[in-house]
């Protein structure tokens, strides 16, 4: 058996734009991940209290918002390679202020204007428009699959960048330097990876784009936010997505990585360790995802795979020790990530071919706007010893509650791939 050989046959039969896709999510996310083990660490070593770093990280995720709305509602009609490129700029941008402020207010200006990652997870147009332009050069038929290893490739590099990130402080630290030069280390590899997601989206072919005569012919309808025909739909997965991303925006990467170090003392080289595996396993768990979607459908899938890890959330606080606490978060990122592939491949499938990208900006955007506002409440009880377990009670209990209402909502619309 040659190489090859092993190589699953979705990923064999993907085109070379796909390919450039995947490479470009998985550098994207090696460089959230490192960010995200020590970015929290890295603010408070600059003098920024616990309150002031969740007010930051809000006004990011919230710059965030209006960047991804601007961009990706109008990636179809700019073209979705120069909207890429732009996206990547912005984010080398804001990983060269960071390293480079110490003050709060301009903090807040480069992280509200450019691209930062706080949780490890996509931020920025460049999910939804990658989604839309692998959805144009893969098939309906095999769409799901392909996700599902985009989902992957994700997930591996945001493990590995924890890994890497965490290691690499250490290794700085050892090195004479001091912490907060060690995390800004971090923080500059992130702006480097920056540009060299710029030069990738511009290998980029015009498969990837809108066809001329589809974008001519629905240009004067798409009025608001890019979206005419799919409107509704879109809007009502973007109320459901936000309320998601709102409960997991109490337990961001950052966060959670900060909580075992403030309940065990846990340090940055062993978080990065703890959230490799964490994201290793969420990566296998999306290739599982596809194989049950196409025996009960997405939506099914979606929901029965997220409520048990939303439990598994709640009793990650109430173990006794960290080793408790280390096997239920890596139970739950084995099953957290099902969803996500499924979600995805299930909005390009609701919505016409000449939405997408506006459509993917617009839940996308959801997700960030939900996402954008509990980390200040997170920091506020982060600073308080006694509420640091609340986040994630109330990330787990909403994040119920969203299962519930997405199957009452959304179990009898069913994607053209799955009509009987």
């Amino acid at each position: 058996m040659s190489l090859i050989d092993c190589i699953p046959a979705p990923l064999r039969a993907l085109p070379r734009d796909a390919v450039v896709l995947f490479l470009t999510r998985f550098l994207r996310l090696f460089a959230y991940g490192a960010l995200a083990v020590v970015l929290v660490f890295y603010l408070v070593s600059l003098g920024l209290t616990e309150a002031q770093v969740g007010l930051l990280l809000t006004l990011t995720l919230a710059g965030d918002i209006a960047i991804s709305l601007l961009l990706t509602t109008r990636a179809d009609q700019m073209g979705r390679r120069r909207t890429l490129m732009v996206g990547a700029i912005l984010m080398a941008g804001a990983g060269i202020a960071f390293a480079s402020a110490h003050n709060l207010l301009f903090l807040i200006v480069a992280g509200t204007i450019g691209v930062i990652s706080p949780s490890g997870n996509e931020v920025g147009p460049f999910l939804s428009i990658e989604q839309a332009a692998l959805s144009h050069v893969v098939s309906a038929a095999s769409r799901t699959e392909v996700f599902a290893w985009y989902t992957l490739a994700g997930s591996v590099a945001t493990a590995l960048g924890a890994l890497c990130g965490g290691a690499a402080s250490g290794i700085v630290q050892k090195a004479s330097f001091s912490a907060s030069d060690s995390y800004r280390a971090v923080v500059l590899l992130y702006a480097a990876l920056g540009m060299a997601l710029a030069f990738l989206f511009l290998s980029l072919s015009s498969s990837t784009e809108v066809r001329d005569s589809v974008r001519a012919e629905g240009s004067a309808a798409r009025k608001l936010l890019g979206v005419e025909h799919s409107r509704s739909m879109v809007f009502k997965l973007s109320s459901l997505f936000a309320l998601d991303s709102f409960a997991g925006g109490f337990v961001v990467q950052s966060f959670a990585a900060y909580w075992f170090y403030l309940r065990f003392g846990v340090q940055p080289v062993k978080l990065g360790v703890i959230f490799f595996w964490a994201n290793v396993l969420a990566g296998i768990s999306a290739l599982l995802a596809s194989r049950l979607a196409s025996r009960i459908g997405l939506v099914k899938t979606m929901v029965v795979t997220h409520l048990p890890s939303n439990v598994l959330l709640i009793l990650v606080p109430l173990m006794p020790n960290l080793t408790l606490a280390v096997v239920v978060l890596l139970i739950r990122f084995s099953i957290s990530q099902m969803d996500v592939p499924t979600r995805q491949s299930y909005t390009m499938a609701v919505v016409r071919p000449e939405e997408r990208s506006a459509a993917g900006g617009i839940t996308t955007v959801a997700r960030t706007a939900g996402a954008a506002i509990s980390p200040i409440f997170a920091g506020f009880l982060f600073s308080r010893p006694a509420l640091i377990d609340v986040p994630f009670f109330i990330a787990g209990t909403l994040k119920i509650a969203y299962d519930l209402a997405l199957y009452r909502g959304f179990a009898a619309v069913r994607p053209p791939e799955e009509a009987d």
